[in-house]
């Protein structure tokens, strides 16, 4: 009961973890944008004031100030519908990913105590069909791993222990195939960051090569803008994704061990089966 606690736990601070470094991490990003912008309006305010305090024409401007806009409208606008659409479904996959390999994760379903308490009674007291029984409806890896010793118990202590071997290799590559996807994102986001950095770059070049003239500011900054968000936000998603993945995949490789260690060690009483007498 104590362990299931500190798993649910544990899952739970991880998961709280990932939510709030996105969710602080898009305000702070966004707070700091809106701050800059606001400082530059003021000082332009502050410019115009002081011009006309102190006599000074200005030119006549035909474009007035643009509207300060939200920095998440910004932000939309920057990196569109393609870039977008595909942060979106990186984000709600890995929040997916990291739910399911908690509980996948968790001791309660590696290795059961109420299996391992069950199988060893059932063991002392010679009920070797019922343990087998009972190792082969459990879902859990040591359920697993038990169930083909047993199974193999007929050919030999040696048969056994090779066959619950393949078995624990086979279960561990479906936990890390799991988490594999993980890393997957995590290798992912940062590439198609990058991907939009150039596409952005490759835009605002394009702009001075055509313009005739030096182009305006406001047009450089659409390419800017799209390089800048689309590495942002790829490296938002990348870093908890990376970092959870190899929390998770330590301690997929612990419990693998304790399964290995706790199987050896019920099925050690069958040493001896199989084995010729001198």
């Amino acid at each position: 009961m104590r362990d299931r606690v500190l798993q649910c736990w544990q899952g739970s601070v991880a998961l709280l973890f990932l939510v709030l470094f996105l969710s602080a991490g898009t305000f702070c990003t966004v707070t700091m944008f809106d701050a800059s912008i606001a400082s530059a309006q003021e000082e332009v305010a502050e410019n115009d004031t002081t011009s006309d305090d102190q006599g000074i024409a200005k030119p006549e401007t035909t474009n007035a100030i643009p509207k300060r806009q939200s920095t998440l409208v910004w932000m939309y606008k920057s990196l569109g519908l393609f870039y977008s659409t595909v942060f979106l479904g990186l984000s709600f996959s890995l929040v997916s990913l990291l739910v399911m390999n908690l509980l996948t994760a968790r001791r309660d379903n590696v290795v059961p105590e109420s299996l391992i308490s069950g199988f060893e009674a059932q063991l002392d007291q010679k009920n070797y069909q019922e343990a087998y029984e009972m190792a082969k409806n459990d879902d859990s890896f040591l359920g697993q791993v038990l169930s083909a010793g047993l199974a193999k118990l007929s050919n030999g202590y040696e048969q056994a222990i090779e066959a619950m071997q393949e078995v624990g290799e086979e279960e561990n590559m479906k936990l890390e195939h799991r988490l594999s996807y993980m890393a997957l994102i995590g290798t992912v986001s940062p590439m198609i960051g990058l991907l939009g950095t150039v596409q952005g770059m490759i835009a605002s070049f394009s702009v001075i090569a055509s313009s005739p003239t030096t182009p305006k500011p406001s047009e450089l900054a659409v390419g800017i803008s799209t390089a800048l968000f689309t590495t942002l936000v790829g490296l938002f998603i990348a870093i908890p994704a990376i970092a959870a993945y190899n929390i998770l995949r330590n301690r997929v490789a612990r419990l693998s061990l304790e399964v290995g260690i706790l199987s050896e060690g019920l099925m050690s009483r069958f040493a001896d089966v199989g084995k010729t007498k001198s």
